[in-house]
């Protein structure tokens, strides 16, 4: 048994994948390498690991389709793209369909594992002083980490749930892009604050009606008020 849990890692290039693996097991985490995009689904199925890194460009199937299957099927597994592709549109496309985050080759192996630590952290539901939150329609409790509508259940990923709650822990305070990229993804902003602006249209996008409550301060950032 490993002490964090099982990443699965589907990247076909090698040397990178064996680093990766280094770099996570002396972290603790056990290792599952697939080098194919089917391999890599099928596994990610039969294995439920506690996080996946998907490189998008895979022989048999891409990450982002391995994505896109896994969320139809309700399987929320945190996923991390790791790419060689720094075009912007390959970034938002990854975010839209679900992922927690997205790194681009080069990269270093070192902040690779505190982003598998930082979605893994998000995804357990870290206990949290705040108690249930309720803004309009909607209604988070941290303790179980579910939201709902009006009563009828939301089905959000890890980070979009961190960065809706952290939106409503105080009603009408606007919170820059930095501040939010900061407080829920972990990182500074040279990450892009344009991962906050997709991020911010998907939970919207799930809360329908209630969406209203997330309201854009224009040249500043978010806020989350009636």
């Amino acid at each position: 048994m490993t002490e964090k849990g099982l990443i699965l890692v589907v990247e076909d290039e090698r040397p990178i994948a064996e680093l990766v693996r280094m770099y996570l097991q002396r972290d603790g985490y056990g290792v599952e390498i697939e080098a194919d995009g089917l391999a890599g689904l099928t596994a990610a199925r039969r294995l439920r690991p506690a996080a996946c890194i998907l490189d998008i460009a895979l022989p048999g199937m891409e990450g982002t389709e391995i994505c896109r299957r896994l969320r139809a099927e309700d399987i929320w597994i945190p996923i991390i793209f790791l790419t060689a592709r720094d075009d912007e549109v390959d970034r938002i496309v990854g975010l839209e369909l679900g992922a927690d985050d997205y790194l681009t080759k080069p990269f270093s192996p070192r902040e690779l594992v505190a982003r598998v630590r930082a979605v893994l952290r998000r995804s357990s539901g870290s206990p949290e002083p705040d108690r249930t939150k309720v803004v309009g329609a909607v209604r988070i409790d941290p303790a179980s980490r579910a939201v709902s509508v009006d009563g009828v259940p939301v089905y959000l990923t890890s980070t979009e749930f961190d960065l809706l709650s952290h939106l409503m822990s105080r009603p009408g305070r606007v919170y820059t892009r930095d501040e939010l990229l900061s407080a829920v993804w972990g990182y500074a902003a040279h990450g892009g604050t344009r991962t906050v602006d997709v991020h911010v249209a998907q939970v919207r996008a799930k809360l329908g009606d209630a969406a209203s409550i997330i309201r854009t301060v224009r040249g500043v950032g978010y806020t989350a008020g009636d």
